[in-house]
């Protein structure tokens, strides 16, 4: 084996350790976070009341395409709750246009949503879900408006909204 070879090499198997470090913090990150909630249905249960789209963001950590959900343009007044089990999560008085594509608040109602560590695709985010079912609902970033300066960056396919 020539240096090169053996430099390659040795790169590969670096990166593949560190990945899989990176990997398994993750998944047990993840698995934590769905073990715990007042909320507990089967995958079979979870499919027979989600819409496909549903089923992958709210229970396999799915995102939905930028810009597809009708949510996002939705300014009418009234909650936005849990596609899964419809607890409450956000009020239309804490939404705005953030230009992502996806339904954003600057603000959740109290205790209606927990937060994770999410390491998925090689970065670090705070991801949020359902305190009651443990739904996948999006992540949080500390780019919004005041007067919380949190931008609480929801799935439109992980809420339904009612109207006032």
């Amino acid at each position: 084996m020539n240096k090169r070879h053996f430099l390659q090499a040795s790169i590969v198997i670096v990166g593949a350790t560190l990945l899989s470090r990176y990997l398994t913090q993750e998944t047990e990150t993840m698995a934590a976070s769905n073990t715990k909630f007042e909320v507990n249905k089967s995958e079979a249960e979870w499919q027979t009341i989600l819409t496909p789209e549903q089923f992958r963001v709210l229970r396999k950590h799915g995102t939905e395409r930028a810009f597809t959900s009708p949510l996002d343009k939705q300014y009418a007044e009234g909650t936005y709750v849990c596609a899964g089990c419809e607890l409450p999560l956000f009020t239309s008085d804490t939404k705005f246009n953030s230009g992502t594509g996806w339904p954003s608040f600057f603000q959740p109602i109290a205790g209606a949503v927990g937060s994770t560590v999410d390491r998925s695709f090689l970065m670090t985010r705070t991801e949020i879900h359902c305190s009651r079912c443990g739904g996948h609902l999006g992540h949080v970033f500390n780019d919004g408006p005041a007067p919380t300066g949190n931008r609480y960056c929801m799935n439109g396919a992980a809420l339904k909204f009612l109207p006032a």
